[in-house]
């Protein structure tokens, strides 16, 4: 599977099934809702790659939540182009998002700057 591609099978954590991923970006004007439905299907891909690889540690899941905080970087040019941009807000609440999807799958000691320790932004 490509970074890119839509997600195949909805996650079936039921707590990730639940959740508004990036809510508190969609409730502020400034973040693009375009751009946020991206950040937020990176978060669904990523839960789908939890679900799909099972990972064992806390090794293999950083090594996914670091693929999906690079698409993260990648995504920050189409929010500049519209004249927004991953800042403080934009940091937490995605950080707050990473955390609750390592949690979500039983990684509630996920050190929550290690999950996005490749990040740009």
């Amino acid at each position: 599977m490509t970074a890119r591609q839509e997600i195949k099978v909805p996650p079936t954590n039921q707590q990730i099934a639940g959740h508004a991923f990036l809510k508190g970006m969609y409730q502020d004007g400034y973040y693009p809702d375009h751009v946020v439905d991206k950040g937020r299907g990176i978060l669904l891909r990523l839960c789908e790659r939890i679900e799909a690889d099972g990972p064992s540690d806390l090794a293999a899941l950083y090594a996914l939540t670091h693929a999906a905080t690079e698409e993260f970087n990648e995504l920050e040019a189409e929010f500049e182009a519209a004249d927004s941009e991953i800042e403080t807000v934009a940091r937490e609440v995605i950080a707050e998002d990473f955390c609750f999807v390592a949690t979500a799958y039983g990684f509630s000691d996920a050190d929550v700057e290690e999950l996005i320790a490749t990040r740009d932004w």
